[in-house]
């Protein structure tokens, strides 16, 4: 089951007359390049959850921006960086693994960070997509924003890819994503539309619902608790003729002291986290969400193949 978006149509996707055109497009970065932010302005909606945490993102999610130019499919892939820890190395699989599927390809670009061995890894790999790439520097809002360091780096690296595929943006602030949107369409082949024009997202509810309460525990707890955190929906319940779903959850950690942790002193933590997400579950969903969310431990998760496997499906 997805969730649809009824949101009012971008100005710059709609080109009367023109070919319609299909497109999925892969976003690839670092980690914390905005990425997620990206994605959820582009839609509308809220389609991948966002913490200040690197490495947030563990899957390919997709979200759905339709228009009558016709629909871009984006997949926001988890941060690409350099590790050899098996979790990590895992999510690294993740975003390159998506660009041999994709007609198109953003880069994103963190425009307040140095351009390192990373970056230029990322650039390495994309070398053979250049054809199809658009290039987003972002957070070009901030203060500390160095987009002409950046476009340096983009000359020596990717020569191949115009300055008409390069755009200063800013995702949170929404700033010059509709000419870069108007570029990928340009790019994208004609075709029909690969989703019904109402979905924003192709994510189960399930999904969706562990997605959502894993942001607010990493919002929430302590910096070695996030990653050592995934979500378990254990079930789910339709009730009041349609107008709620009961849902109970399981944050998992590694170990008891981290359990203790997310309960917090007298369960305040677990009931922050819990109330947190309810109120975003609530706006995101037609009907009510009943949560019971409690805590337990899987130890070393995060050396188990199946739980990664299960956690990073794609």
């Amino acid at each position: 089951m997805s969730e649809t978006n009824e949101n009012k149509e971008p100005e710059a996707v709609k080109d009367g007359g023109a070919p319609r055109r299909s497109a999925m497009v892969a976003i690839i970065g670092r980690p914390s390049a905005g990425k997620s932010t990206f994605i959820n302005t582009a839609c509308g909606e809220k389609v991948s959850i966002v913490s200040p945490v690197p490495q947030t993102t563990r899957n390919a999610i997709r979200g759905i921006v339709n228009g009558s130019r016709g629909q871009l499919v984006f997949i926001d892939t988890p941060g690409y960086h350099e590790s050899d820890k098996k979790f990590n190395l895992m999510l690294r699989s993740i975003a390159h693994d998506r660009l041999p599927e994709a007609d198109c390809v953003l880069y994103l670009i963190d425009a307040t960070r140095e351009s390192g061995r990373e970056e230029e890894l990322i650039a390495a790999m994309l070398k053979k997509a250049s054809a199809r790439l658009v290039v987003g520097i972002n957070k070009t809002d901030m203060p500390n924003a160095r987009p002409g360091a950046v476009r340096i780096f983009l000359e020596k690296n990717l020569p191949e890819v115009g300055s008409d595929r390069i755009f200063e943006i800013s995702a949170k602030e929404d700033k010059n994503i509709d000419p870069l949107l108007i570029r990928i369409f340009d790019l994208a082949p004609e075709g029909e539309a690969m989703y019904p024009e109402e979905f924003y997202t192709d994510q189960d509810v399930d999904f969706r619902i562990a997605e959502i309460i894993r942001e607010k525990a990493m919002l929430n707890t302590r910096e070695e608790i996030p990653h050592a955190i995934y979500v378990e929906i254990a079930d789910m319940e339709m009730r009041k003729d349609g107008n709620e779903l009961w849902v109970r959850a399981f944050l998992v950690v590694e170990r008891e002291s981290q359990k203790s942790m997310v309960i917090g002193k007298g369960a305040s933590m677990i009931k922050k986290i819990r109330l947190a997400a309810v109120r975003d579950l609530n706006k995101i969903f037609s009907y009510r969400i009943d949560l019971d969310l409690q805590v337990k431990v899987n130890k070393n998760w995060r050396q188990k193949d199946p739980i990664l496997g299960r956690i990073t499906r794609r």
